[in-house]
């Protein structure tokens, strides 16, 4: 009996510590920057690039709020704490805009060059999340209306760029997801402060710039 005993205490120690990286950024994102995040989608145990939920065609497998549902955001640090008590493994789901950061993302090949561009020219950029996939610049929040003037204005505007805002998800570091691990390209300084972002327009023009001038063309991913 002591060995059930004992070996039980071990998985439960696996089950709350085998991914204390997951925990600890989660806590840091809902209590020190006041992101609001819930766990993702576990990828399927019987095939990585597949999801666990229900959609056998799900192209995020993994990297998407399932359950609980993406209203369920939350800063709560004690509703965080359970949440990878008992799900230690699950992404971390980004509930963009409102008191949160939104994004702008574009397939990783152009965003890599994109980046290369801006630093060059010494555009100041906030963190950027890499993706196998896709990368994406966060940006301060922006309603639709000014989202809808500022690609108005441009005078082409890439198929392959995505908008995350209000109502939107973005999976955050150190998520392992269905494609693959979540990284930080450009991490954020180190500090306690919620990280410092741009204004959606300076990068939307300037990614736009940089994609024109270089002459990629990326497809939808």
């Amino acid at each position: 009996m002591r060995e059930i005993l004992g070996r039980r205490r071990r998985l439960l120690s696996q089950r709350s510590d085998g991914r204390p990286e997951l925990f600890s950024a989660a806590l840091t994102f809902a209590k020190e920057w006041q992101w609001p995040v819930l766990p993702g989608v576990a990828p399927d145990p019987e095939g990585r690039a597949r999801c666990g939920c229900p959609d056998p065609e799900c192209t995020v497998p993994g990297a998407h709020p399932f359950d609980p549902g993406l209203l369920a955001a939350t800063t709560d640090e004690r509703m965080v704490r359970w949440w990878w008590t008992n799900r230690p493994a699950a992404p971390i789901i980004l509930a963009t805009g409102g008191s949160a950061p939104c994004a702008v993302s574009l397939p990783a090949l152009p965003a890599a060059r994109a980046l290369a561009a801006l630093d060059r020219e010494g555009m100041r950029l906030g963190p950027v999340i890499a993706a196998p996939t896709r990368w994406a610049f966060l940006v301060k929040p922006y309603s639709m209306e000014q989202l809808g003037e500022l690609l108005y204005a441009q005078d082409h505007v890439p198929g392959s760029l995505r908008f995350h805002g209000e109502g939107g998800y973005l999976a955050l570091p150190p998520s392992e997801t269905g494609h693959g691990d979540i990284t930080w390209e450009r991490a954020p300084l180190p500090g306690s402060a919620s990280p410092w972002v741009p204004d959606v327009e300076a990068v939307v023009d300037a990614v736009v710039e940089a994609l024109t001038r270089t002459g990629v063309s990326a497809p939808e991913l």
